[in-house]
């Protein structure tokens, strides 16, 4: 019997831009940084994972590969030792122009399955079926923090939440299963509202949190609960309504999954730091943060933690919400030294992020009199985040006009003017 092929890993190299031999340099790197001594991958060595002739590649080279992508070794289809391989479907596209399945729909439908006669047995849905669509979840994660915000990772998450809540119809199964579908449809849906309010849907963002917050409680999964109302408060804070950011972002914070685990506890607390920006509360800023920080050092790396929180929350998203809320705050100088701590650790796979940064670091920069360096900074912000990100769009259209305010008529403002020309010509 034929090995089956990696295509899990095949198609987010494909997808990240990366031949056999790129992403074995960009592995033995990584190795390097681990183990202080260069890692001797080469391209045979990634085509040997595509094939599925190595399955389950050496502790430290998974731990460099993770590092790279930002996703655990599973969610790029390698399989542990003893287990058998089998490769998820694709993703399924959406139709754009079929309506988003409601939670009192998907419940209505089920009731009808049950109560239909005549029908044949229906099979058994496992763990297994969780375990592909987790796969898929994994996928969604790696776009957005490569991508952000866009419309079509938003439709596909919100597809695939349809797809979990589907497969609660398609056949008999355990609590645990129902309870295990019921949270991944959950994550999927918070993942559309994460890529509406990133791209500044709002409206949109909202409709995809009530039904994230419906299907989280059907769960009773803590983590996903925790990721929803975080979102809300991130969300409020960005429409800059405060108060109800810190009402949101408490809700969050007062889950049992904070008081259990300090990492929960520091990111609910690093977003409180970002909200008091907001209302301009520096006090509040200040112990927020100090207390994230300590919660971040007391967390213990090995437990385990949902596939969202792993690939995101590190000491760099840290500082980037601090960056957040002593910009809003009107500390530029503190903002700046935030944005370099936070640029310094940025993991490889947070492009996104990094932009967002980039862009925030200029306007510390600008806001501190040094146009030419904020200038030079924003000009590293990539083409297609400058024009294809709603976020960093907007803060670099209101950089430029800061920067012509700050120095109307100087060589500065017509470099820039002239960059951003060729972004909307590369667009």
């Amino acid at each position: 019997m034929d090995t089956p092929r990696n295509s899990v890993l095949e198609a987010w190299m494909a997808e990240h831009g990366y031949s056999s031999n790129s992403l074995a340099d960009a592995v033995n790197s990584a190795l390097e940084r681990l183990t202080g001594r260069p890692g001797g991958l080469d391209g045979s060595s990634v085509r040997a994972w595509k094939a599925g002739r190595v399955t389950w590649p050496k502790s430290a080279t998974r731990k460099a590969l993770e590092d790279v992508s930002g996703l655990p070794a599973v969610a790029l289809g390698f399989v542990p030792r003893g287990r058998t391989p089998s490769s998820p479907a694709p993703p399924q596209q959406e139709d754009p122009d079929m309506k988003r399945r409601t939670l009192v729909g998907g419940i209505a439908a089920a009731a009808a399955v049950a109560a239909a006669p005549g029908t044949a047995s229906p099979r058994g849905i496992g763990m297994s079926d969780v375990n592909r669509l987790n796969t898929r979840f994994a996928e969604i994660i790696a776009s957005d923090h490569r991508h952000g915000g866009q419309l079509g990772i938003e439709q596909h998450a919100a597809a695939l939440a349809d797809e979990a809540l589907n497969l609660q119809n398609a056949g008999s199964a355990t609590q645990r299963v129902r309870s295990s579908l019921y949270a991944s449809a959950a994550a999927f849906r918070s993942s559309a509202m994460w890529a509406a309010i990133d791209g500044r849907r709002y409206d949109v963002a909202k409709a995809h949190m009530r039904e994230a917050q419906a299907l989280a409680e059907m769960s009773g999964d803590q983590a996903i609960k925790f990721r929803i109302w975080s979102h809300a408060g991130a969300m409020y804070r960005h429409m800059g309504w405060p108060a109800d950011a810190l009402a949101a972002n408490d809700v969050a914070r007062n889950l049992h999954i904070t008081r259990r685990d300090p990492l929960f506890a520091s990111l609910g607390l690093a977003r409180q730091a970002a909200i008091h920006g907001t209302a301009q509360d520096r006090t509040g800023i200040r112990r927020a943060f100090d207390q994230a920080q300590d919660a971040m050092l007391r967390a213990d790396p090995a437990e385990y933690r949902p596939v969202w929180m792993l690939a995101f929350y590190d000491q760099a998203e840290l500082d980037s919400l601090a960056l957040s809320a002593y910009l809003a705050l009107g500390d530029y100088a503190t903002a700046e030294f935030h944005a370099h701590r936070c640029l310094s650790a940025l993991r490889p796979h947070m492009v996104r992020s990094r932009a967002i940064t980039t862009t925030r670091l200029a306007h510390a920069q600008l806001a501190q009199g040094d146009a030419d360096a904020a200038t030079a900074t924003a000009m590293k912000v990539p083409a297609d985040a400058a024009t294809q990100h709603a976020r960093v769009t907007r803060m670099l259209q209101e950089f430029g006009a800061a920067l012509r305010a700050t120095a109307p008529g100087s060589s500065t403002v017509q470099t820039w003017t002239e960059h951003t020309a060729r972004w909307r010509t590369a667009a």
